[in-house]
């Protein structure tokens, strides 16, 4: 497979905005550590000229400009503070926000906000059996849901041509889904391309979320848009030195093959870590559900030294169990890396997975 390297991110962001000289939208599909919200960041600063800059992003970066106060002495006033530095909240007051998020936040949550812009502070409220409700703390969910609805409106603002967002000439979005049910993941995907299509910048998506990257995909490679859409996979190298860019049209598209792919690679390698139980853990309950059983269990092939299947569907749950980092991982234990790799190799000749995808791939160690 045709394989674009890259040694760091800079370099990469840089081919990024160079893509999009003749691209309207870049699609990137990666796995969480791999550095996609690092490449944000490099390709916002590439943008960055006398103290401005030309990039509204959004990642964990921007989540962070959002705050809790929780009122530990009171107890009654929780409120969300905004950092009144950042650029992103330019020019609020006379823009009234309130009434250009609340179209965007009514499509996916119940509750209302009011915004202090002396205190730089918002409040939230819900309706409770004919009451309202002052001063709550939203859900962790329901305050991403916020943040993007935030995010949402000052795209529109870029597209309305607002003064204030005059300098944005190419939008970031990394992830905007992270605790959100499948439901609203087809919805915020569907409804960022129709909200993106209106404005005249370009575009960055970069997702770990298969059913995200699928929709935006299909919109975006729809045929009338095909000739303006690019989209990757992007995976970080085995070795650690660099980045990969691949075309989605030379790459297994979907995601459970390209997550298969990058454990073959890792037990090829010997550098097996723990979380990567969590990911086998996560195709095995994928292939499951395709097939129509209950449980990941019936997807393991049962050895002689496991008749029932018992060891092996334990040890998985034992180990896809742990809080393990992807930005500081731990290398398995030798017994446990044996295991993974009976696990794996007897996965992909059960289910006869097309073995060119890791000839290819051995090509490239």
């Amino acid at each position: 497979m045709n394989a674009d390297i890259f040694p760091d991110l800079h370099t990469l962001a840089s081919q990024l905005r160079q893509d999009l000289i003749l691209k309207k939208y870049i699609l990137l599909y990666a796995y969480n550590g791999t550095g996609k919200t690092r490449l944000s960041m490099a390709f916002k600063d590439l943008g960055k000229q006398d103290n401005g800059g030309d990039t509204l992003y959004f990642n964990a970066f921007t989540e962070d400009l959002f705050i809790w106060d929780n009122d530990l002495e009171g107890d009654k006033n929780r409120v969300m503070t905004l950092n009144s530095s950042s650029r992103f909240f330019a020019g609020l007051e006379e823009l009234e926000m309130e009434n250009r998020i609340r179209p965007f936040l009514h499509r996916y949550a119940d509750f209302d906000f009011n915004i202090d812009y002396q205190n730089w502070a918002i409040s939230f409220s819900r309706m409770d059996k004919g009451n309202i409700l002052d001063n709550i703390k939203i859900s962790r969910g329901e305050e991403n849901i916020f943040t993007w609805c935030f995010f949402l409106s000052i795209i529109q603002l870029v597209i309305d041509g607002a003064e204030t967002y005059k300098w944005v000439k190419y939008i970031f979005v990394d992830d905007p889904i992270s605790s959100l049910d499948d439901n609203h993941a087809i919805a915020v995907a569907s409804h960022l391309v129709q909200l993106l299509e209106q404005g005249d910048f370009n575009v960055v998506i970069s997702s770990h979320h298969a059913l995200f990257f699928n929709v935006v995909f299909n919109q975006l490679h729809a045929e009338r848009k095909k000739s303006e859409a690019k989209s990757y996979f992007l995976s970080q190298l085995s070795n650690g030195t660099g980045y990969e860019l691949r075309d989605t049209k030379s790459t297994p598209f979907f995601h459970h093959v390209a997550m298969l792919r990058e454990l073959h690679q890792a037990q090829q390698t010997g550098k097996l870590y723990t979380y990567h139980f969590n990911i086998l853990r996560s195709i095995l309950e994928k292939t499951a559900s395709f097939h129509g059983y209950n449980q990941f269990s019936d997807c393991l092939k049962h050895k002689d030294d496991d008749p029932d299947g018992i060891v092996y569907t334990r040890l998985i749950n034992i180990l896809s169990h742990g809080n393990y980092s992807l930005y500081e991982p731990q290398e398995m234990l030798e017994d446990n890396k044996i295991y993974f790799q009976k696990i794996l190799d007897d996965f992909i000749e059960h289910y006869s997975f097309n073995p060119v995808l890791f000839e290819q791939e051995s090509e490239e160690i």
